[in-house]
This record gives C-alpha cells, structure tokens and sequence, in this order.
C-alpha cells in the first residue's frame, strides 16, 4: 500500500477549518480537527496537553469562566508535505475575552502536524483525509 503525499492546498484547507472554529469559539468544530491521540503543547500552560480529552476539558473550563475568541488571524504560512502527512506553520494573531471582563492579544507562532487519516467514506474519493496529530504555540519574538 502507497502512502499518500497530501497537496499543499489540501493542508491549508485543513488548517483554516481549524483556525476558523477556534476564531468562532466552536469547540465542537475545532476538535473535530484533532486525532483523539492528539497532543498540545502552549506557551500559555504549565505542561503538554497528552490527548484532545485533556484540552478539551481544558476548552471547556475556560468557557465555563466566559473565555471567548473575539479574533484569530493566520498569516505567513508554510507548508511541508511528505508521504502520510504534512506540516503546517504560520503566524497567529489572537485576541480573547477572559472571561473576567479583561481581554488578552497573544502574538503567536504555531505548527500543526497533520497526518493521512482514513475517513470510512465509501467512496473512496473522501476516504482519506488530513487530521491534526499535534499542535504546538510558541510566543511570536516581539
């Protein structure tokens, strides 16, 4: 069996869906991006999230407290494929509600590794899609 390299485009459109929910605060959206084996790793917490489970109970503490996106905007990417996935890098700059009536700007740099997922789909055309594997933040230098 050949291992698919995934296209360029097909990688930012995969990277968009996901920065997409996360902008809309669509927790429900935004996970579907990620593998349930997914890890995390952000500036912003104390140690690396080992599975989507424990960030999005994470997700959902801050939300509870009111935390909300108010705007994330992607720019600078770079793509790099190679047989089974995909790396994708870029800018990131996000503003959120804190939920304490404060707002937070974070100037970020973010890599997120995708791999070739087989999707069930029947068709076969779909079969085979990109989910997130990892996702790391960094603090962009000022």
């Amino acid at each position: 069996m050949t291992t698919r390299e995934p296209d360029a485009d097909e990688v930012r459109r995969a990277a968009a869906e996901i920065v997409d929910a996360f902008a809309a605060t669509d927790g429900e959206r935004y996970f579907t991006g990620f593998s349930p084996d997914a890890t995390f790793l952000f500036h912003t917490e104390p140690a690396r999230l080992d599975d989507r489970a424990s960030y999005e109970r994470l997700w959902g503490e801050w939300v509870e407290s009111g935390w909300r996106v108010r705007s994330c905007e992607s720019s600078g990417s770079h793509v790099q494929t190679y047989p089974g996935g995909a790396v994708f890098s870029h800018d990131v700059a996000t503003s959120v509600d804190t939920g304490d009536g404060g707002v937070e700007s974070y100037r970020e740099r973010e890599t997120i590794v995708f791999r070739v997922a087989d999707t069930g789909a029947a068709d076969g055309a779909d079969a085979r899609a990109l989910i997130a594997v990892h996702e790391h933040l960094s603090p962009a230098p000022a």
